[in-house]
């Protein structure tokens, strides 16, 4: 029985007992017992873990965790301490120095931001080692959809920041009257300069949660 916290159980409860889930759930058995799958099932829901469905203030939207030894630990763009950072993950520091003069840290443990309020979502959860993408199609989409959709309802203020064509198909799952959704190109160095670079998503979504009486994040992963 997988427990979460935060609200979580409950919330996705449904999902859990769905005969959708079970399926990616038998898939997931057979590939970890047979295969070098990412990230270890213990970090699977971390994002859930870390981020109490009522604490939710932004959502960031990955699309599968990375596929290299030691790199994904459930947080969608996130590293363990201690790993080279991903050129993304890179880009995203450059732009918080740009939108909010933060010093780019050498850290790419995003934890922090999860408990800061931040849902760090893969919109695939597994992937198997040296294989981007191999999970995509076992069921993960709609497991994720339907996360999108209860957060969207359950929670207000919520900025969702969707980076890259992936993401922002996931506008139309989200109600726009009762949220922020921020959009652009992704951040791989394949794309961030086509609007990535100087879309201020950090600063933007502070003054919408400001505003809104929720409180800023604080995006500073140094140690002070």
């Amino acid at each position: 029985m997988i427990k979460l916290g935060g609200g979580w159980d409950e919330a996705l409860a449904p999902l859990f007992s769905d005969e959708r889930y079970l399926k990616i759930r038998k898939f997931l058995i057979e590939e970890y017992s047979h295969h070098v799958v990412y990230p270890d099932m213990y970090d699977l829901y971390n994002c859930f873990r870390y981020t109490p469905l009522e604490k939710v203030r932004a959502v960031i939207l990955g699309q599968d965790p990375y596929h290299e030894p030691g790199q994904a630990h459930g947080l969608c763009f996130s590293v363990k301490a201690g790993v080279e950072l991903p050129p993304s993950l890179k880009n995203i520091y450059k732009e918080i120095r740009t939108d909010l003069g933060i010093a780019e840290p050498d850290c790419g443990d995003l934890t922090k931001w999860a408990k800061e309020g931040v849902l760090l979502l893969n919109t695939t959860l597994t992937v198997r080692e040296h294989a981007a993408n191999s999970h995509a199609a076992c069921g993960w989409a709609w497991f994720t959809d339907e996360v999108i959709k209860l957060v969207s309802s359950r929670c207000k203020n919520v900025v969702f920041i969707l980076w890259g064509r992936n993401a922002r198909n996931k506008a139309a799952l989200i109600d726009g009257s009762r949220h922020m959704i921020i959009e652009s190109a992704h951040p791989s160095p394949l794309s961030a300069h086509n609007g990535f670079f100087g879309s201020r998503p950090f600063s933007r979504a502070n003054d919408y949660l400001v505003a809104h009486g929720r409180g800023e994040i604080d995006w500073d992963l140094n140690d002070k």
